[in-house]
């Protein structure tokens, strides 16, 4: 039997199981619910100046955007508008790159090789990617993760909802939480986690991860169904191309999930209840509504 595929509506993704005959919405749709236009404004308006002064800051670039604008007043207008919506495009497109590649080295460890050794046996990826290869190798090397599962889908009809996570692995840390690569003299722990490539780490995260660990099946490739492991907690390994982070999520997966029920709640409002929830009008200025016309 084949994986549940993902279906995109009215800007939400959906997971299709191919057995039960049920479809939910994604977990990253669901987080869409937190508020976000506190900052998402004020950081679409920073990429059209930052363009709009990068453009004009040269000869050419002016004459480029005066010809622009002679030519296609509404094209130059879009031009600038769409600078954070092509940000946004590149960067999930690197994203992806960094994701596949984190998949294969991580079921390729553990290795006798240094970390620059064996970040070179991947030597085939995109160049935007280039330095996030090394930085994962060199995670790899300092905390000398177990993988348990990986790049799976989670399905829960408990809750209506399903996701797709990085990794679940086992962990060695010590007393004080460092990791313990030698696996020696730390404690095992079992945690999900999920890899972050943009510029900062949002604490929605932890939401994400509750959701995954509190799902009821972890589904492989073959769309064979797992019980999901019994997790110790949540980390988020943050990876650019200038650094790596490794940070544990704080507080309670459980207390965390009920914030996320929240938000499911809310998805369902807002797709089924929000559309239909004002009626057709019983009074209006033009003329009189019968009763007639309200039952029709």
């Amino acid at each position: 039997m084949p994986a549940p595929r993902t279906v995109h509506r009215g800007g939400h993704r959906y997971y299709v199981h191919p057995d039960r005959g049920r479809e939910h919405p994604g977990v990253t749709s669901i987080l869409g619910m937190l508020p976000k236009q506190m900052f998402l404004v004020p950081w679409a308006t920073k990429m059209t100046a930052e363009l709009a002064a990068d453009t004009l800051a040269t000869p050419e670039g002016r004459a480029f955007f005066a010809d622009m604008v002679e030519r296609d007043r509404r094209g130059a207008i879009d031009y600038l508008k769409g600078a954070s919506r092509r940000y946004t495009r590149a960067r999930a497109s690197v994203g992806s790159e960094a994701h596949d590649l984190f998949e294969r080295m991580l079921r390729a460890w553990p290795s006798r090789f240094s970390p620059e050794e064996f970040a070179d046996r991947f030597r085939r990826v995109h160049p935007d990617v280039e330095e996030h290869r090394s930085h994962f190798a060199q995670f790899l090397a300092a905390v000398n993760p177990e993988m348990v599962r990986a790049e799976e889908v989670v399905w829960s009809d408990t809750h209506g909802y399903a996701g797709s996570y990085d990794a679940i692995v086992n962990v060695w840390l010590m007393p004080n939480g460092t990791p313990d690569p030698s696996r020696k003299h730390g404690t095992r722990r079992t945690v999900v986690v999920d890899w972050k490539t943009g510029k900062s780490v949002h604490s929605e995260v932890g939401l994400q991860l509750a959701a995954y660990a509190s799902a009821d099946v972890t589904i492989d490739s073959d769309g064979a169904e797992h019980p999901i492991p019994e997790l110790e907690g949540a980390l988020v390994l943050h990876i650019t191309d200038t650094d790596w982070a490794f940070h544990p999520v704080r507080g309670s997966l459980h207390n965390h999930f009920e914030t996320f029920l929240l938000l499911r709640r809310l998805f369902q409002w807002d797709r089924e209840v929000a559309p239909t929830m004002i009626g057709k009008p019983i009074a209006g200025s033009g003329r009189l509504v019968t009763g007639t016309e309200r039952r029709a």
